[in-house]
């Protein structure tokens, strides 16, 4: 199953950046055993329109023709699920066959109320508003820890 981390904005040298790479690198070993291909994070240019909404728009039209198979999305609006079930929904979706899964980070102003309607599933990290940056840290270390509970490995929740 092919995994893409689709984010709105590029990520600036530091580190922050060198968090997330490790993150996906972690993803991509753990994973390969598991019948995962090597999580890859794509990076689409922001819009320059004036308007938050007509930005909105664009970068969802530019995410929805990126992405590939089912699309989950992280907003604050989204439901809140625990690792393990974040893990089992994964594993569900490779076991069922399923060929990839897009999760979708928008930009500054958020997702389109098209790029959130287009997903299967949207999550959110919580109610506090997170740097674009921190949020691809947590979606590339909730996908890597997905893995590492699918390969059981101890969880310390348990």
């Amino acid at each position: 199953m092919r995994l893409l981390l689709l984010c709105v904005g590029k990520a600036k040298a530091g580190a922050e950046r060198e968090l997330a790479a490790r993150y996906l690198d972690r993803a991509a070993a753990t994973g390969r055993p598991l019948g995962f291909a090597r999580l890859e994070l794509r990076e689409l240019d922001e819009s320059r329109a004036r308007d938050a909404d007509a930005r909105k728009t664009a970068e969802g039209k530019a995410a929805l023709a990126a992405a590939a198979g089912e699309i989950v999305a992280f907003d604050e609006r989204g439901s809140l699920l625990g690792s393990r079930a974040f893990a089992h929904w994964l594993g569900a979706r490779r076991d069922c066959g399923a060929a990839a899964a897009t999760f979708l980070i928008g930009g500054a102003d958020g997702l389109s109320d098209e790029a959130r309607g287009a997903a299967g599933l949207v999550l959110s990290f919580g109610p506090m508003t997170f740097p674009h940056q921190i949020a691809r840290i947590l979606a590339a270390e909730q996908i890597y820890r997905a893995m590492t509970i699918l390969s059981g490995h101890p969880y310390h929740r348990d």
